[in-house]
């Protein structure tokens, strides 16, 4: 009786015990979540600010006055996201070995030697007077959301020990520069052309690397109308190592609707992590009344529409980035480089990098008059010869860059020439931009700083740079990029394909994306004049396999040699090209296409060459077809094997068999349970700590995994990791449909929720929405925003 007593007892203390330490977690988690009802004193409001924030967490912010809206935009930025707020703004800084240690100092080099931090130092000097209002109002609302909650900020800071500094301008326009340098990694495939080159020859390169095809389609028609591998930490913000060109956006004209109006569609193709670096919100204060999605970090809207006009972007995928060999007076310890038969002192910038639980380091950065010399900081350069990387977003002659002027002007356009004139200023960034108004007209425009290079040099390859022979001959005017407004077509169609044709007098670049998705998009749009919100809402989720229309063949050609494969290929030959969830003879034709690339060049390349290629040439199935069309193409035999000669069937045969063997030991031996949401599959990772290693860090900050459809040529875009098949980390950020006829009909949805706090109800409510390729509204006015509220915060000054 005595022992059931202490038992009893002990079972009584282990139940209360239980219970206080729930307490304490749930206390701990829900701390620092964000104040949503209720009023809150902010000091630095002139006015009261109401932020209704709808079901999805989403605050549409309404002040009396534009310094007022700004502010607000700061403090709910930072109640929602401020983690990723400091991460990003240590990363562009190359400071995230203050947080972490030795481990990031290879990423601090990197971007030290690139200058972020330095340009958007430059770019504040360079700005005008109310962009610079308007920066210093948002960081007085950051720093106020941070100076009334130390302490008791996101688990985070807590669990990594950090205290954020306050935010200033020039924080939120290093985010600008690393936003910048996400969309401008051109310089990779000079390194991959080069190494091609030297290890296949001329001939060769030419027959991996063609140029675009001429039949493919460009955004404006014929007429003009006027890296390698990175640290993983590093890769989250940039995204992965591989490609990064994606994104879709399309206007279709009121003559090509039900409405009569024009609706515009854009989903943007990022590094897939937790949380999106998309923050929806509306801005009403003053001469500003836009709404759709910012960047943490930054004020103002990036993506939406205001009450003239709605916008959206894609990578225009220029080239402006160049490598320059150069020669130094001392390999080991250089002090000046030669330049048209004289020597210059190289520029020296000494930085230093503070490391947490470490000594600081000195990094010093040489550079010449083409740019920073990169070899020690790039791990896909494999150069004797010093390389500099000369890139026109970062200032020629030390100047600024006028970005964040042209986002003021844009959230302020009412309409094509005022959307042009914000344009006009938008120089760090190379974007295809689009346009819809109000009034019935839709447009194009292209911009940014797109170099001029002599005749001779398209960019492809390092070049020498003492010569003086491949300098840049000043920037493409901004009156003469491409452009279009209301053409014959009734739409426009941009996917980071070719922007114009042969016939534009400039070079702007060799490498794009594929033609498929332009193809498709442009097809549907084409084939009715009737087109519905719901309409632009199936093209949002259209994952029709273009190139399988024209690979499959070559796969249904190969006799089975088991039961198995027999019926992987029935399978195969059963399946509508749509590439589903649910399909497993998609899954059987991926994991084919994947290891056909891996057999027809591995010989010859050697692995790593191999899967470089494979990550950053997008417009490769041409390639492929071209090869597939010859049988007894050279690239067939493989060089290992030199008392055989395979031709293409053997290896098609070969990849097939491999392929069907690989889904076998990963997903079972009937292939009817090999569904390709099974292996295709995104799992949201935190920065940095859902990439820690520690299983109970990634359950918290990561997010569920989900079965995802659509590749990397479907119009509902995914990129996979070539080392982790067919894990997505790379695709649809955020996708915005605008309805010019009814703008409280727009729809949104962003890729994670807005609220980054653990456990919070809004951090991955939009990932099931996102993934099914369904919205939330995303409305214009006051009433339509408090039809949908979920709570209302007063904001008041002190």
């Amino acid at each position: 009786m005595k022992l059931r007593k202490i038992l009893k007892v002990a079972a009584v203390v282990l139940v209360v015990l239980a219970a206080v330490l729930a307490a304490a977690g749930v206390y701990f988690v829900r701390r620092p979540w964000p104040q949503v009802d209720g009023a809150l004193a902010v000091p630095g409001l002139a006015a009261p600010v109401d932020v209704i924030r709808d079901r999805w967490g989403v605050p549409h912010v309404f002040a009396e006055n534009e310094r007022d809206v700004f502010l607000a935009q700061g403090y709910v930025h930072a109640q929602d996201r401020l983690w990723q707020m400091e991460f990003n703004r240590l990363a562009a800084s190359g400071r995230l070995g203050t947080l972490l240690g030795e481990a990031l100092l290879d990423a601090d080099r990197y971007l030290r030697t690139l200058g972020l931090r330095r340009a958007a130092e430059r770019d504040w000097t360079a700005i005008d007077g109310e962009a610079r209002e308007i920066l210093e109002a948002y960081a007085a609302g950051v720093n106020a959301f941070v100076d009334a909650h130390r302490g008791r900020l996101s688990l985070e800071f807590t669990l990594l020990g950090h205290d954020p500094a306050p935010w200033t301008g020039v924080d939120s326009l290093a985010w600008g520069r690393l936003m910048g340098l996400t969309l401008s990694l051109n310089h990779p495939m000079e390194v991959l052309r080069a190494r091609l080159a030297e290890r296949l020859g001329e001939d060769s390169l030419r027959q991996l690397l063609p140029p675009y095809p001429a039949d493919a389609p460009v955004i404006v028609p014929p007429i003009l109308g006027a890296l390698g591998e990175r640290h993983p930490a590093l890769a989250a913000v940039l995204g992965p190592a591989g490609s990064v060109w994606g994104s879709n956006s399309w206007i279709v004209h009121g003559s090509r609707t039900g409405s009569g109006r024009p609706i515009l569609a854009n989903d943007t193709h990022l590094g897939l992590g937790m949380p999106s670096p998309y923050y929806e919100n509306g801005l009403h204060g003053g001469r500003f009344d836009a709404v759709g999605f910012s960047f943490a970090g930054m004020p103002l809207v990036v993506i939406g529409y205001n009450a003239r006009i709605a916008w959206g972007i894609t990578n225009m995928c220029s080239d402006v980035q160049d490598f320059y060999v150069e020669r130094l007076d001392d390999p080991d310890n250089p002090a000046r480089y030669e330049y048209q038969g004289e020597w210059h002192d190289l520029e020296v910038i000494v930085e230093r990098i503070e490391l947490k639980g470490a000594e600081a380091v000195e990094h010093r950065v040489l550079a010449t008059r083409h740019g920073p010399i990169v070899n020690d900081i790039m791990d896909e350069i494999d150069a004797a010869e010093p390389l500099a990387l000369r890139w026109s977003t970062m200032g020629e002659g030390g100047e600024g860059g006028r970005l964040f002027d042209g986002l003021v002007a844009l959230n302020l356009a009412d309409g094509w020439e005022a959307f042009q004139a914000a344009l006009s200023l938008w120089d760090s960034l190379s974007l295809n931009v689009s346009y819809a108004d109000v009034d019935g007209n839709i447009g194009y425009q292209g911009t940014g700083k797109v170099p001029i290079r002599v005749p001779g040099h398209e960019g492809v390859v390092p070049v020498p740079g003492w010569t003086g022979e491949h300098e840049w001959q000043g920037f493409i005017p901004f009156a003469e990029m491409p452009r279009s407004f209301n053409p014959e077509s009734g739409f426009i169609v941009t996917a980071n394909n070719k922007v114009v044709g042969e016939g534009y007098p400039y070079h702007l670049a060799h490498d794009m994306a594929d033609r498929y998705r332009a193809e498709r998009m442009a097809a549907v749009l084409a084939s009715s004049d009737r087109h519905t919100m719901e309409d632009m809402r199936a093209l949002h989720a259209d994952v029709r396999s273009q190139p399988a229309v024209d690979l499959r063949p070559h796969l249904l050609a190969v006799e089975p040699a088991s039961d198995q494969e027999r019926r992987a290929l029935e399978a195969v030959a059963a399946w509508d090209l749509e590439l589903t969830v649910d399909s497993p003879g998609a899954t059987v034709y991926e994991a084919w296409y994947w290891k056909l690339w891996e057999n027809v060049l591995a010989d010859e390349l050697g692995e790593e060459l191999t899967t470089f290629y494979m990550s950053r040439a997008i417009s490769q199935v041409p390639v492929m077809l071209d090869l597939l069309s010859r049988e007894d193409a050279p690239w067939f035999d493989d060089t290992t094997t030199p008392e055989v000669v395979e031709t293409r069937d053997d290896v098609v045969r070969r990849t097939f068999a491999e392929a069907v063997a690989w889904l076998s030991e990963h997903y079972g031996e009937d292939p009817a349970g090999w569904a390709w949401g099974r292996a295709h599959t995104v799992t949201f990772a935190h920065v940095p700590l859902g990439q820690s290693g520690i299983g109970l860090l990634e359950r918290i900050f990561n997010s569920r995994t989900l079965p995802l459809a659509g590749d990397v040529f479907t119009v509902n875009s995914s990129m996979h990791d070539l080392a982790d098949p067919f894990a997505v980390n790379f695709g649809v950020a955020q996708r915005l449909l605008v309805d010019l006829g009814d703008l409280d009909r727009s729809l949104a949805v962003n890729s994670t929720g807005q609220v980054a706090h653990a456990f919070h109800p809004h951090r991955e409510d939009q990932i099931a929405l996102w993934a099914a390729v369904d919205y939330h509204p995303l409305p214009a006015t006051r009433e339509a925003a408090t039809a949908e509220a979920e709570a209302t915060l007063r904001l008041t000054p002190p």
